[in-house]
């Protein structure tokens, strides 16, 4: 190892501290309350979580089973990011009452619109179960290991006493060295109340994405409904704004650079204690094979996009949804690079090893392993993402799904009802014609980066894509799978109930359909050559994982080690800070209005400003929202450690106050999911002071700031 690597890994800036080093996503109940007072906290950990009594955590939610959201007045007022409700958004948008061009404000509780099927899961309660769950597992391994452990949870989700509207969730930590069970509140009556314009709440869209310095009010408001006796319930009309336990007291206070902060939130999947080979590999073959897929799924979207309104609503959110990570995968890869993870990754191994040598015999397994897997999860990688993007092939995998069901004697009429719904919602934001162009695209893409031994018989012949446009445009067109041709006198895009009613008709057709036989041609091949020994090669890393994951914690007694995430609730702590990603370039933690008018680009899909918004700033109708520098702060970066998931979590500065709402992070350091580095990685807040400026001066929506404490 060169001392050139050695230099790059330690030199870190003297300002970051050592617990910063590795970052930290700790389980709420075992905070190190000394580092964060040490730091500048001024609560106790007991007022972060704290089961017997009201503290933070019963004001953080996780919103809909992916983002994180907080409760902001004793109303059960929502606050999350724009980009977490925008499905919601779109589902009441038309092209004649644009809620996504135009934003949504109601004037009232009466004026806040349901949303079918979102939820709000609170966490009651957190307990280690680490006995329990592994509670005669000595020596076993799988698939006996996995059985026993699922036996052993059901045995003590069984052993709780629970109310009708609580459930048990119990995770597996540290790679299944540590168990803990969740006791969550399930509330299901959600309403919109208000939303910017995604000119406002998207600013920058796709182009600013895990970028800063950032300029998005990325944030939209939802209410909690509740039953009389404030316990969760149905959607009902007789339902009334929940009391919660505790809410945010909102700041508007300014913010300085090294100010204390943390983030509170449900962070959705971290592998941060994976060895150096695993790294190596996603960074030189699995990220780049994901971010080819989508680089060509959304330049087909988007040139669509941009030219028809109604298609532009009808893929917004998900648009949004593919380009997200995409981009993220181009920050991460780039990421892993600068910051020598791969490298570090081998030191850190080398300095183990020194210690236990036990560890040795476990990490050349895992390079033999990890090699072996190499084409098979590189094939997984194109296979994944081809089906996933080329949505045609989607609605093919639903249906090869429901004949297997049906032969198999699943299908019941419950499951039926239910791929029903589900195949309704999916025709309703599908463009058949429009996606052909992406699936025949795709279908080159992978005939041709894709090995011959993975391949299906003949499908060497999509590898030239100006031919494939016309081969699955007339594949499309000749589909019922597309709902472009009919069966049972009906087409399943528009009638799926009449579509439905002759059901061995429906297969039979389904079995000819060209675009079925497309995707299970695919299917079968990767099903044959590659899923077998993908799997069974994961299976053996996962349990030497587990071993090295142990190893890890048991050898490195100067670490304090915090599981990885896995969508539970967790607290990341750090201060805010500004950075120097790259030679001659340093970012201030601090963005304001000023900068959005910079980027105002009139009439542009992605940096157009309404026109209120700019009166506004050419007035400096400012109120109390300004900061000392006169201008009205828009967002902010710190140190705290956040991933997916997080998105909508609450930033809070020392006192527990609500001073940012998280959305992002910064481009640089966008490897903290596999390699946190102080150096570069930075979380991306919108600040308070904007979205309040947003709701009263631009909104006109005074009454919902009457609701809350504002903190000054």
């Amino acid at each position: 190892m060169t001392k050139k690597i050695l230099l790059s890994v330690f030199l870190l800036p003297a300002v970051m501290t050592f617990a910063q080093q590795y970052g930290g996503m700790w389980i709420p109940t075992e905070l190190n309350e000394k580092e964060m007072k040490d730091l500048g906290m001024k609560i106790s950990a007991k007022d972060i979580f704290n089961p017997q009594k009201a503290s933070i955590k019963d004001a953080v939610v996780q919103f809909n089973g992916g983002c994180t959201a907080e409760i902001i007045s004793p109303k059960g007022l929502l606050l999350t990011n724009h980009h977490c409700g925008y499905g919601q958004i779109q589902a009441h948008s038309t092209v004649q009452n644009d809620l996504l061009s135009n934003g949504f404000w109601a004037k009232n509780t009466e004026g806040e619109l349901p949303n079918p099927g979102v939820t709000v899961d609170f966490i009651v309660d957190i307990k280690e179960v680490t006995n329990q769950i592994l509670q005669g597992t000595d020596n076993l391994t799988e698939p006996e290991l996995s059985k026993q452990i699922a036996k052993n949870i059901e045995i003590y989700k069984n052993s709780q006493k629970t109310e009708p509207y609580q459930s048990i969730s119990v995770k597996s930590m540290y790679y299944g060295n540590k168990f803990y069970a969740y006791t969550i509140e399930t509330y299901k009556d959600i309403r919109l109340v208000g939303a910017p314009p995604q000119s406002i709440g998207k600013f920058g869209s796709d182009t600013d994405n895990w970028v800063w310095p950032r300029h998005t009010g990325d944030f939209s408001m939802f209410r909690i409904y509740a039953d009389k006796n404030n316990k969760p319930a149905e959607y009902s009309k007789e339902n009334v704004p929940y009391v919660p336990k505790h809410f945010l007291p909102v700041s508007i206070k300014d913010k300085n650079e090294n100010d204390f902060t943390f983030v509170f939130g449900f962070p959705g999947r971290t592998t941060e204690y994976l060895p150096a080979i695993a790294v190596e590999k996603i960074m030189k073959e699995i990220d780049p094979a994901r971010i080819a897929v989508r680089d060509v799924a959304l330049k087909t979207l988007d040139e669509k996009m941009r030219t028809d309104d109604a298609t532009r609503i009808q893929y917004a959110s998900k648009y949004a949804s593919v380009a997200n990570y995409w981009k993220k995968w181009i920050g991460e890869v780039e990421g892993l690079k600068k910051s020598n993870a791969v490298e570090k990754k081998v030191m850190y191994e080398g300095s183990l090893v020194a210690k236990n040598h036990e560890i040795k015999t476990t990490l050349d397994q895992l390079n033999k392993l990890y090699n072996d897997q190499a084409p098979y999860a590189l094939n997984n990688a194109y296979y994944s993402e081809t089906i996933r993007n080329a949505e045609t092939l989607m609605l093919a995998s639903l249906y090869y799904n429901f004949i297997t069901s049906v032969e198999a004697g699943r299908m019941d009429e419950k499951s039926t009802a239910a791929l029903k719904n589900r195949l309704t919602s999916f025709y309703k934001d599908y463009n058949a014609e429009l996606d052909a162009k992406v699936t025949a695209k795709l279908l080159a893409l992978y005939a041709n980066k894709t090995d011959a031994q993975f391949l299906p018989a003949g499908f060497e012949k999509y590898k030239n894509e100006a031919q494939n446009i016309q081969t699955i445009e007339d594949a499309s067109k000749n589909s019922i799978i597309t709902g472009r041709s009919d069966v049972n006198g009906a087409f399943l895009s528009k009638d799926i109930e009449k579509a439905f009613s002759n059901q061995d008709k429906l297969i039979k057709t389904l079995k000819k359909d060209p675009v079925f036989q497309i995707y299970t041609a695919m299917r079968d091949a990767y099903m044959t050559k590659a899923d077998p020994q993908f799997t069974s090669l994961q299976t053996k890393i996962d349990a030497l994982q587990k071993t090295y994951m142990a190893q890890q914690m048991a050898t490195d007694k100067d670490r304090k080690f915090f599981p990885d995430a896995n969508s539970t609730m967790r607290v990341t702590y750090g201060k805010v800070k500004g950075s120097s990603p790259r030679d001659a370039v340093s970012y201030n933690y601090q963005t304001h209005l000023a900068g959005v008018m910079e980027k105002y680009v009139p009439g542009d899909y992605e940096f157009d400003v309404p026109k209120k918004l700019i009166d506004l700033y050419s007035k400096k109708d400012f109120g109390q929202y300004k900061d000392k520098t006169g201008d009205v702060p828009v967002g902010f970066t710190a140190t705290n450690h956040t991933t997916g998931g997080n998105s909508g979590s609450p930033a809070l500065d020392a006192n527990g106050n609500l001073v940012g709402l998280n959305f992002d992070r910064q481009w640089e350091g966008t490897m903290s999911d596999i390699n946190y580095d102080p150096r570069f990685s930075r979380n991306i807040m919108v600040d308070t002071k904007y979205i309040l400026f947003i709701i009263d001066k631009f909104a006109d929506s005074k009454w919902l700031i009457n609701e809350m404490k504002i903190v000054k």
